[in-house]
């Protein structure tokens, strides 16, 4: 009897420490995890496999949308709670494996009340109404509120920079709207740009920095990548294809492109896309889906000429933009595949209004002008008209 309750104390200490050095490593340490055997990441591929299961048998990219949106956060605070209960359970076997005195009585406690003490101590209720009576006990009950109280304050401080990381990444995908379209493509965001390329420099200079971040932040934090953005067709992996596909064509074969400012956005984007995808799968699919096939490649061409921006022909430029996509596809179709997330297409197959032109009232604002005096009438068809022509 006395080694069982040896074996119950020190499969106690085993799973405090396994769940203080999970937290650890998936909230404070700044850096990727390389590690295959973790808790976190075990909850996590569970976790959304049964969400995942779901969410393919909804048809509707709304209503998918929508399920997938809450999957995030709620994993998070799921995760806090199975961290703090393997805390609460871990404490409670190493004070029933000691068996010091409590003041219930001189028979032995039954372990519900180790647990319930357990529970009181670590979330620092100090009820008061089960206490340990042993040095052991007493000493243990002290270890147990000093952790319960770091780790509480410690989540409360961590979760604004987790938001803030999140944050940071959705800024610069709702300023690509405009810039880009809804969803964003690579031949849209050229085409609104024009012939101006030292902007396309700038806007590439800010995609790489964007990068970095995300990268920064996601290994940090790999859960953010199940955080989705507010719209349907927005999402930091199409942003972040689009951005690719861009720079593989400056690099291939656009002339008077900032291809030297392409080459390192492009790195680093490529960087992201690899690392993430070998974090998240461990086994890239194979690759069925071409998203540019030759005859997508001769509209590009036509479609680029009549902004003024030239996409070279020959031997040269087609093997090249195929090599350089090879470099990113198979990790961004893993990812769409893994997430559920709709890659581009290089360009707009139906022509669609950008976010920032659809809204709930668009269709409302004829019907409020003819029956209100607040809004004339010519200036709603001027609206209209700007609407449906802008970019």
């Amino acid at each position: 009897m006395l080694t069982l309750r040896y074996i119950i104390a020190i499969l106690g200490v085993l799973m405090v420490t396994v769940t203080l050095w999970d937290a650890f490593e998936e909230i404070i340490l700044p850096r990727r995890v390389t590690r295959s055997f973790r808790f976190a990441r075990f909850f996590y591929r569970f976790t959304w496999r049964l969400r995942s299961s779901v969410a393919e048998r909804i048809h509707d990219d709304k209503r998918r949308e929508t399920y997938l949106s809450t999957f995030g956060p709620l994993s998070v605070l799921r995760l806090l709670g199975v961290w703090a209960i393997g805390l609460i359970v871990g404490f409670a076997m190493l004070q029933y494996g000691l068996q010091d005195r409590l003041n219930e009585g001189q028979r032995a406690a039954p372990f519900s009340t180790y647990l319930y003490m357990s529970g009181t101590t670590f979330f620092t209720l100090g009820l008061g109404d089960v206490i340990a009576l042993g040095p052991k006990g007493r000493l243990l009950v002290v270890v147990e509120a000093g952790i319960g109280f770091a780790f509480l304050a410690g989540l409360i401080s961590y979760l604004p920079i987790i938001y803030q990381a999140f944050s940071r990444r959705e800024v610069s995908i709702s300023l690509l709207d405009a810039r880009a379209g809804s969803p964003p493509t690579a031949v849209e965001l050229l085409r609104r740009n024009g012939a101006d390329m030292s902007g396309l420099c700038q806007l590439l200079v800010d995609w790489e920095k964007w990068s970095a971040e995300l990268l920064e932040s996601h290994l940090s934090y790999p859960f953010l990548v199940y955080f989705r953005s507010q719209h349907a067709n927005q999402s930091w992996l199409a942003a972040l294809t689009a951005i690719l596909d861009v720079c593989a064509l400056v690099i291939a074969g656009i002339d008077g492109g900032p291809s030297r400012q392409a080459h390192l956005t492009f790195a680093k984007a490529r960087h992201v896309a690899a690392e993430l995808a070998q974090v998240l799968v461990s086994s890239p699919p194979p690759s069925t889906l071409d998203r540019l096939p030759p005859s997508g490649l001769k509209f590009l061409r036509n479609a680029l000429a009549e902004t003024g921006i030239t996409v070279r022909e020959g031997l040269g430029t087609d093997p090249k933009l195929r090599e350089l996509r090879q470099m990113y596809e198979p990790y961004v179709q893993a990812l769409s595949k893994y997430l559920l997330i709709s890659l581009p297409p290089w360009f707009r197959v139906n022509v669609t209004l950008d976010i920032w032109q659809s809204t709930n009232w668009h269709a409302l604002i004829p019907a409020v002008a003819k029956e209100s005096n607040a809004i004339p009438e010519s200036q709603v068809l001027v609206t209209e008209s700007i609407t449906a022509n802008t970019l």
